[in-house]
């Protein structure tokens, strides 16, 4: 994916997204979003993206607090196996951004680590992709030198995810013009329903 497809996969993700999953399976690292803004959603779906990282994949987590991570209490160390449901807001998420990764060194006590290669270190991400994500209470980093996107219907690449976006706008308009009956909190609090003073 481009520059710009990276840009609007922030986008759709920030202003509602929640982080939802992880899972890691040898060198194939999953993690899944929540309430994102792409496709129009009917009442019985939910919005999601999963995040793929493969060849020589690792995540890394930074957290204050231990119990923020219990997550990672069952990974499987010897198998390379690890499949968690987890619910954080997110509040940021970038991709290989080496400044914002240096603010988690500071803003955090401790890290973690997982990965398949040996000489992993998270001060020299060798990867050519990564992904930053912060929450309330956590941040991490996923990354591997190669990097897909997927609804739970199809692979993206930089036209389907624009015409995904574009079709979740449409709907976000619709809602706005009708007023349903049934509210939908992400088009309900969704920052362009704010003017700025």
């Amino acid at each position: 994916m481009n520059t710009r497809s990276l840009k609007l996969i922030r986008d759709v993700i920030i202003n509602s997204g929640k982080w939802t999953a992880i899972e890691i399976s040898q060198d194939s690292i999953y993690v899944g979003f929540k309430n994102v803004e792409l496709g129009n959603p009917k009442s019985n779906e939910e919005m999601s993206l999963t995040v793929r990282f493969a060849e020589d994949s690792f995540f890394s987590v930074f957290y204050n607090n231990i119990w923020d991570v219990d997550f990672l209490s069952n990974y499987d160390y010897k198998n390379h196996l690890l499949s968690e449901d987890v619910d954080f807001d997110v509040k940021e998420i970038k991709f290989i951004d080496f400044e914002y990764l240096n603010t988690y060194f500071y803003n955090y006590k401790s890290e973690k680590s997982i990965s398949c290669v040996e000489d992993f270190n998270i001060h020299n991400i060798r990867n050519d992709f990564f992904l930053l994500v912060e929450t309330k209470n956590l941040a991490f980093v996923a990354g591997g030198n190669q990097m897909d996107f997927f609804t739970p219907f199809e692979r993206l690449d930089d036209a389907s995810l624009r015409e995904l976006s574009n079709e979740w706008m449409l709907y976000f308009l619709n809602y706005h013009l009708k007023r349903n009956i049934i509210k939908d909190p992400m088009c309900e609090n969704h920052p362009l329903m704010y003017t700025k003073k």
